[in-house]
């Protein structure tokens, strides 16, 4: 290295880490990014989605040359039990009138193009490179990091900790405490790949159009979490995602979970005949704004992930991600061009700025939503998906049983499974939740 000290030094190059970089590298500053992976998103294999918001305030004219799949025209909210599904759709054309709002991407593809634009921008990207743990003087302030590379040390002004829900360079630091099972998810993926016109057919759509399929019930085996698919160009992204806690306590395997959702009888037909060339798992985190840690501090910063930015209630990752990433960035250059030091006080407004922004004000909103999925569990996800299984086969039967005989029977079966106060309860705080 020619340069021995930056102005930053950016850890990881997921969304938040290049929103970071891009945002400081185009104010000119002397910016170096540090990827362990080969290449920025090479330790990212599986499809997600992208919220196109977040990342029009950054690259406004992304949509000319990024990797995006498919824009999504539908939206499917699945119930499940073991043998059936009863959902709600929300599918409109508008979606392919206006620009789209959502896109299926190919995260090792996206992060590669989005880590490109950040070069372009004159930070230099350093990838097989972990940093594995900080400078930091005897009073704790971050003055930068040391490598893998014969414990090399590089020195910054700040530290922008951009490593994902782990967070180890900020745990082993003493900056906040590592996350708990209770507020971290485990998602298991993979990639189902089809022919184009087929994954169309089977899914109703034409052209780029996508869909998305978000599932819960009984198929997370009363474990709090979600099984979903990605419709991509030429594959299907199938996963589910299931509270760490959860599974330390019933001792299931992700992988089993997964395979009986993907032989679930409504997704079996939807993956029929694909091939299945990658498989990944990855952190969520889950615990909302109640597991927000110190976002700053005299020489560091943190983003995404490693600072528990995720909204679980809508399942919102990346356009977090970004935003803060951003938001980060900003604050540093404005320092930066005060002639400011990147102590405590000034970095105050990166907080201020994401107090503003739908980030916090949406992780507020829902900041109870944690507990009431998480202590409900049982519930959630096994006994109502049941009972409301059992009350449409009931609706949708006609067996020489009068409406009025099988209404009392459903209403029965639900003060039977929760009791009258028992639902009143569930109303009551699911509504509180998510206020």
């Amino acid at each position: 290295m020619k340069v021995e000290k930056f102005d930053a030094i950016v850890v990881g190059a997921g969304m938040s880490g290049n929103a970071a970089a891009y945002a400081m590298a185009i104010r000119g500053l002397n910016v170096l990014q540090l990827e362990r992976g080969e290449y920025p998103g090479s330790k990212n294999v599986q499809g997600a989605i992208l919220y196109t918001d977040a990342l029009e305030k950054i690259i406004p004219h992304f949509r000319s040359d990024a990797p995006l799949e498919r824009h999504l025209v539908e939206q499917r909210f699945w119930i499940m039990d073991s043998t059936s599904h009863t959902g709600i759709h929300y599918r409109s054309d508008d979606f392919n009138v206006r620009r789209p709002n959502r896109y299926t991407i190919i995260r090792a593809q996206f992060d590669r193009w989005f880590s490109n634009k950040v070069r372009e921008a004159g930070c230099t990207v350093l990838c097989e490179t972990t940093a594995t743990r900080l400078i930091q003087d005897s009073n704790g302030n971050v003055k930068g990091v040391y490598t893998d590379r014969a414990n090399e040390s590089i020195f910054a002004d700040i530290v922008v900790l951009a490593e994902g829900v782990n967070g180890f360079l900020g745990t082993r630091g003493h900056l906040r405490n590592g996350p708990k099972p209770e507020n971290v998810a485990l998602a298991v993926k993979e990639m189902h790949f089809l022919p184009e016109d087929l994954i169309a057919e089977r899914f109703g759509l034409t052209a780029d159009e996508g869909c998305v399929i978000e599932a819960g019930g009984t198929i997370s085996r009363g474990i709090p979490g979600l099984g979903f698919l990605y419709t991509n160009k030429e594959s299907i992204s199938v996963g589910i995602g299931c509270l760490v806690s959860g599974l330390a306590a019933t001792m299931e395997k992700p992988y089993d979970i997964l395979d009986t959702f993907k032989h679930h009888p409504s997704i079996r037909p939807l993956i029929a005949g694909s091939e299945v060339r990658e498989y990944a798992a990855h952190l969520i985190p889950e615990g909302g704004f109640k597991a927000i840690p110190q976002l700053f501090g005299n020489g560091w910063v943190v983003v995404g992930d490693a600072a528990q930015l995720n909204n679980t209630a809508h399942r919102e990752g990346s356009n977090l991600a970004m935003t803060s990433g951003y938001l980060a960035g900003k604050t540093i250059a404005d320092v930066k061009d005060r002639g400011g030091l990147m102590v405590k006080s000034n970095l105050a407004a990166y907080k201020s700025m994401l107090d503003e922004s739908f980030v916090i004000k949406d992780l507020m909103k829902h900041k109870d939503m944690p507990r009431f999925l998480h202590g409900n569990s049982k519930g959630l996800f096994v006994t109502y998906p049941k009972l409301i299984s059992q009350a449409a086969q009931s609706f949708v039967s006609v067996d020489g049983a009068s409406k009025l005989d099988k209404a009392k029977a459903t209403s029965s079966a639900f003060l039977e499974a929760r009791s009258c106060w028992g639902l009143i309860s569930d109303a009551v705080r699911l509504a509180r939740a998510w206020r």
